[in-house]
């Protein structure tokens, strides 16, 4: 039976295939693998720049082009005949020799900017081109492909550079920008390694081992071996099934011997970590896990993910979703044999109930017995999402909710996106957690990223170190610019809302995949009116929160409303309006991070302030 592997453009192409050819596909995909009658063969590629690749014929007029080996087979993807063969005959397949991932090359586009990069270097005024101080054997040191160095020998600028970036590999590209912009070996050398999906290996790489590198490529290829895992593979949303590197390393860790937090700009995939890091917990841990995060929705949000990412009934039974509300009052009604009134005579506080419950956990472990007996925490791992706006009493609950001991505790969340006034360091609650940042953003277009980064400003105060800001955050594609509209009055503002959906459901975007936010209730009441009969997602900012969508429109984005009108009486503490407008900015930027194509902002009468110019 063929051993193969499935890339994450695979499902995306075949789930946008009209229905009888997606089936027609999925059944020729099941007897290649079986290896039964009938199923389809591999068929050679004249012209191709890699010999390996070829073509497997899975529907009426549509092609998977893929790259063998042995019985060695990686899919890459499904086009319409004429499609696939240009594909198949375009590009080329290689290993890099240093971390011993696949890398795909665009070969041809790459022969035709060959002209170009030498007119450039012919017209550019430096006395020499860009890698001329830098010898092969360095750059060959970094992984940088033999065959390819007389091209890049010929770059001139860093603009040059960058033209190449989508005709390269990540591995290919990432030291290579790290020195067009003057950074040094060692640095190029860092940037190269946060590809790597896991540890490093001892011993040369076999770079003619074509298994071993898909199977080091996570982001890039999964291997399936019946007709179950190829059916899960093909259905399962791709952050299921394919983690980019940095992800991977982070959320599969063999053993964390202190607590880790993971912070990074919106859509770098921290909560994909989060659920990955959990279900690995629940497979290979020694004990029950609570996966926390800021809220009661955003609970229900994660525990559907883990339903999805998790199919073992078993193992997903291992892992319990919460808040740390809620957690404070199952601790209490544990205790005390019923649920703690929360209205009327008698109740107590959310705030006191999370003090009685820390104080009957310390109760019941003591506080010298983490080591000693772990079995006396109520868990034995914990993940905590949204991490920056958990309050330094709930902190004190969660920490003692679990055993001090390796893989206790593992924290994500961004600085950037808090909505309360929390401010702390986890090292002040007896936390001492080790950073590691994700700087990638794959939700957000490039131009997006722009826009948000400058509408959030300055630096924020860090869950480790004093502060953290935006200066390394990246996207990985282009995209459209946000629109941001002003109308003469608010009805004309929801009329252009109401046009603006209309435009959107026309284009084919799915009602589900439409978010529209206002900051105040009484926007979202006027929203839905204004979208009667649409069924699109419409709230507040705040309860878009952890939510992404392919659109977002956000209305009454103005002075006056974002943020409100400063307060009748000023507060006595001098630095209070100060935090409260920082925060009023963090829920906006929070709302404009949800979209991954489009962003629509708009208002009526003179725009907040917080918006870049």
């Amino acid at each position: 039976m063929p051993r193969l592997a499935i890339g994450p453009e695979f499902p995306r192409e075949l789930s946008a295939l009209a229905q009888p050819v997606r089936r027609d596909a999925v059944v020729a995909l099941r007897r290649f693998l079986l290896n039964v009658s009938g199923a389809p063969h591999p068929e050679r590629v004249r012209g191709a720049r890699d010999p390996r690749v070829a073509t497997l014929r899975l529907a009426e007029g549509h092609r998977g082009v893929l790259v063998r080996q042995r019985d060695v087979y990686w899919l890459r993807t499904v086009l319409p005949d004429p499609e696939a063969w240009s594909y198949a005959r375009r590009h080329r397949y290689g290993v890099n020799p240093v971390l011993g991932v696949v890398e795909e090359w665009d070969a041809e586009a790459l022969e035709r900017v060959e002209p170009a990069l030498r007119r450039s270097a012919s017209r550019s005024s430096a006395p020499e081109r860009l890698f001329a101080p830098i010898c092969d054997g360095d750059l060959l040191g970094l992984g940088l492909d033999g065959p390819a160095l007389p091209l890049f020998r010929l770059i001139a600028t860093e603009a040059d550079v960058a033209a190449l970036e989508p005709l390269l590999p990540p591995t290919q590209y990432a030291p290579l920008a790290v020195l067009a912009r003057g950074g040094t070996l060692s640095e190029a050398w860092r940037e190269l390694d946060s590809c790597r999906a896991g540890e490093r290996e001892p011993g040369p790489i076999d770079t003619d081992d074509l298994y071993a590198a898909l199977l080091r490529s996570p982001d890039r290829a999964a291997f399936v071996s019946d007709k179950v895992m190829l059916d899960r593979v093909l259905s399962a949303p791709g952050w299921c099934t394919f983690l980019h590197p940095p992800q991977h390393r982070l959320a599969r860790a063999a053993r964390y011997e202190h607590p880790v937090l993971v912070v990074g700009g919106a859509g770098t995939g921290k909560t994909v970590v989060a659920l990955h890091r959990a279900a690995h917990l629940a497979a290979r841990g020694a004990g029950p896990v609570l996966l926390v995060t800021f809220s009661q929705s955003l609970a229900e949000e994660l525990s559907a993910k883990l339903d999805l990412l998790i199919e073992d009934e078993v193992l997903r039974k291992r892992v319990e979703v919460d808040n740390p509300e809620r957690l404070a009052v199952r601790i209490v009604a544990g205790a005390e044999g019923r649920r703690p009134a929360l209205v009327g005579p008698g109740a107590r506080s959310l705030a006191q109930l999370t003090e009685d419950a820390l104080r009957l956990l310390s109760i019941t472990t003591g506080d010298l017995l983490d080591d000693v007996d772990p079995a006396g925490k109520p868990y034995r791992h914990m993940i905590v999402d949204e991490a920056q706006d958990i309050s330094p009493a709930q902190w004190r609950l969660l920490r003692a909710a679990v055993p001090r001991a390796r893989d206790d505790l593992f924290i994500v969340g961004d600085p950037h996106q808090r909505v309360t006034d929390t401010r702390v360091t986890l090292g002040a609650l007896g936390i001492p957690a080790v950073q590691h940042t994700l700087h990638r953003s794959h939700r957000l277009s490039q131009e997006l990223l722009s826009f948000v980064v400058r509408l959030r400003g300055g630096p924020s105060p860090g869950l480790v170190k004093d502060a953290t800001d935006l200066s390394d955050f990246s996207a990985d594609r282009h995209g459209e610019r946000p629109v941001v509209r002003a109308y003469d009055t608010p009805e004309a503002e929801l009329t252009g809302l109401r046009g603006t959906i209309d435009a959107w459901l026309a284009d084919g975007v799915p009602p589900r995949e439409i978010a529209v936010g206002a900051r105040e209730q009484r926007l979202v009441r006027a929203a839905r009116r204004a979208l009667s009969g649409l069924d699109v997602r419409i709230s507040t900012f705040q309860q878009l929160k952890g939510l992404e969508f392919e659109r977002v429109a956000l209305i009454g984005v103005e002075e006056g409303v974002v943020p409100g009108p400063p307060p009748e009486q000023p507060p006595r503490d001098p630095y209070a309006r100060a935090r409260a407008l920082q925060r009023e900015r963090s829920i906006l930027f929070v709302a404009c991070t949800r979209a991954r194509s489009m962003l629509y902002i708009s208002h009526s009468g003179r725009g907040s302030p917080f918006l870049p110019l």
